[in-house]
């Protein structure tokens, strides 16, 4: 992998220190859950149960899972059995994979799946590059992987070393698997320039590794900002991007939001589901900042050129206007 012109500094598979240990739960109700003793079987992620089965009472360990245990924490030699449904982008399908076969019992099983469109036709050899002696089979546009833990396995220092956490100039700390993890997106870039003065509560809903939150915080009128995020490692990294007192950090899908009479909301919301391409995903967060905001509270909102929000919006708030347009991108103001 090369990083072009990117200054990067990459560490441990962890995040630092202070996101471990005894800080996994925090005033700001970021919360995971360690696994016990008799945890011996996990899954990742979201596998087709008809093509994967997993064990009863298998302990999720998917950082889109809140509230999940992190794989990154499970004792090394530890499980008997894991089924992952392997993330797309190859340095985070690695990363997941040298971690998972790091946490098995040598001679544990592992199944690896995955569309045959986004990793599943790499997984296999992958998996021999870790040493694994892998059967494979095809169903419904996967591609699954069956193998068992070598006594030795190969290459998992390297791989957990290219999927870790790490600094990046101009972003801050990220990871492989976050949304625009290796530079800033064009499009918070746009909504930030497009920002007016902000003031009293609000939300950045999809916060990412805080480079939103980050301008909004710079404003002195605002009061309080929480940054929410359905992925772990978005939260993490926000945490250490975005060392304001005003903040807090929430571990939790927006869609259901418990945040109300806020002043603003602030969101570049995902329109992917598994890779794939699902704008009820930017519509359900434009209804989640409707039910957060106060009668007169503003959204601001920027998306794809090509997502059609202006229904949903329209339907929902007082006024809509379109504030800027360009580069395949567009910023909305709605007033509540």
């Amino acid at each position: 992998m090369t990083d072009g012109d990117l200054k990067v500094t990459r560490l441990d598979t962890k995040w630092p220190a202070s996101l471990s240990g005894d800080h996994a739960v925090d005033r700001h109700g970021f919360g995971r859950v360690a696994l016990q003793e008799n945890d011996i079987s996990c899954v990742y992620g979201a596998p087709l149960r008809e093509l994967a089965p997993t064990a009863p009472g298998a302990r999720q360990i998917s950082p889109l899972f809140p509230g999940a245990a992190a794989l990154e924490e499970v004792a090394a030699e530890s499980l008997d059995a894991v089924v992952v449904a392997a993330p797309p982008g190859s340095l985070e399908r690695r990363y997941v994979l040298a971690l998972a076969l790091q946490a098995l019992k040598p001679g544990a099983e592992l199944t690896a799946l995955a569309p045959k469109d986004k990793g599943g036709a790499r997984l296999g050899g992958e998996l021999r590059a870790f040493g694994c002696e892998v059967e494979e089979s095809g169903r419904r546009h996967h591609r699954i992987c069956r193998t068992r833990r070598p006594q030795e396995p190969t290459g998992l220092d390297a791989a957990r070393e290219a999927g870790a956490p790490r600094r990046v100039e101009s972003l801050g700390w990220t990871q492989p698997g976050l949304f625009s993890w290796d530079r800033p997106d064009p499009g918070s870039r746009l909504l930030i320039g497009s920002l007016p003065a902000l003031g009293g509560r609000g939300a950045d809903l999809g916060c990412g590794a805080g480079l939103l939150s980050q301008a909004v915080l710079a404003q002195p009128a605002v009061s309080r900002l929480a940054l929410v995020d359905s992925d772990r490692r978005a939260i993490e990294a926000a945490r250490l991007n975005v060392e304001d007192p005003r903040a807090s950090f929430h571990w939790t899908d927006a869609r259901s939001l418990e945040l109300s009479g806020l002043d603003f909301v602030v969101t570049n919301p995902p329109f992917h589901d598994a890779g794939r391409e699902d704008r009820r995903l930017g519509q359900a967060f434009i209804a989640a900042a409707h039910g957060a905001l106060r009668t007169g509270g503003v959204l601001w909102l920027v998306a794809n050129r090509h997502l059609p929000y202006e229904e949903a919006l329209r339907s929902l708030f007082a006024t809509v206007v379109l504030r800027a347009e360009r580069d395949g991108f567009k910023v909305y103001e709605a007033h509540r």
